[in-house]
């Protein structure tokens, strides 16, 4: 019988020293989806993705990728993931095909079908006009994409991005989760950390928002959304000048003062779409012309900051031993 989960981890607890990395924290994946494990730097993020890639072994709790337990059977684990750090390794001495393939040696491939999965790799990602360059001439996207194909090398039913686009322009950004996307279509099992609210939002079917090594709330995002409680309506109208009009009749339909948070959009909460409705409906009777109006839940940032108190602080660097 198939395991339940393409991973789990259930009370995974890891010190140093004096400092508690993770404590107590549980994490859990259907195959074919993408848990989010969303939280700030020294959360217990990277830890755990350690845990669960065999890398540290944990002080207590346990792990198993596809049924098989990261402690006791640390090379089977091996063999079903591939894992991708905050920042690429690749060895930049040499070019992407040849880092490609040395992988794939290493992983017992042959020499002929080493060649051809890197090729493959290469024209999935984009890099097969730059095969033979040095892997320190690619740029930072580019360097990004080549360790995504490295962690691909040994078909991994189970792969671990830990933060994978920190440093990545936004264009970038969309290219590697274009293939986040591609690798799930495929059946792919994917845990990804990060730190980018709208990333997390983009991609998981889940999300785990961990803060100081424990899970402190898990469901999709909308759930999430749910628990900053309420929604909002954002209104912006089409002459800047009647914003203060806007704001009143928004206020008036929702019984509560509405807030400007930019010099030509008026917001309030609201209880439910109900009210949505008879703001447009007075908006209208007001002549009132809109260049944008919608209905929509709290932010993921706003969610953590109302689980924790902070934002997540988005400084892109690299986790700390917590």
């Amino acid at each position: 019988m198939a395991p339940m989960y393409a991973f789990e981890a259930e009370g995974l607890v890891k010190r140093f020293g004096e400092t508690t990395a993770l404590n107590g924290i549980s994490l859990s994946a259907p195959p074919g989806t993408v848990l989010a494990v969303l939280g700030p730097n020294g959360a217990g993020k990277t830890t755990a993705v350690r845990v669960l890639a065999t890398l540290l072994r944990p002080d207590a709790g346990r792990a198993a990728v596809a049924g098989v337990d990261v402690v006791r059977h640390p090379a089977r684990v091996r063999r079903l993931i591939g894992l991708t750090g905050q920042y690429a390794s690749v060895d930049e001495d040499l070019t992407g095909a040849e880092n490609l393939v040395l992988i794939g040696r290493l992983l017992d491939l042959r020499s002929r079908e080493a060649r051809s999965r890197a090729a493959r790799l290469l024209a999935d990602f984009g890099l097969a006009e730059a095969a033979d360059r040095r892997a320190g001439t690619y740029s930072g996207g580019m360097r990004r994409r080549l360790d995504l194909a490295a962690s691909l090398v040994g078909r991994p039913d189970v792969i671990f991005l830990d933060e994978p686009t920190t440093g990545l322009d936004p264009a970038k950004r969309e290219d590697v989760w274009a293939i986040v996307r591609r690798l799930v279509a495929d059946g792919v099992t994917v845990l990804l950390t990060t730190q980018y609210l709208e990333e997390a939002d983009a991609l998981a079917d889940a999300i785990s928002v961990v803060d100081h090594g424990r899970v402190i709330a898990h469901g999709t995002a909308a759930e999430l959304k749910r628990v900053a409680g309420g929604q909002t309506v954002l209104v912006r109208p089409a002459d800047p000048d009647r914003l203060a009009e806007a704001a009143a009749i928004a206020a008036a339909v929702a019984g509560r003062p509405a807030e400007s948070p930019g010099r030509d959009v008026t917001t309030v909460p609201v209880d439910d779409a109900a009210a949505f409705t008879e703001i447009v409906r007075r908006l209208d009777a007001a002549g009132l012309a809109v260049t944008e109006l919608s209905l929509r839940l709290p932010s993921l940032d706003e969610v953590f900051f109302t689980l924790t108190g902070h934002r997540t602080g988005r400084s892109g660097g690299r986790e700390s031993a917590a």
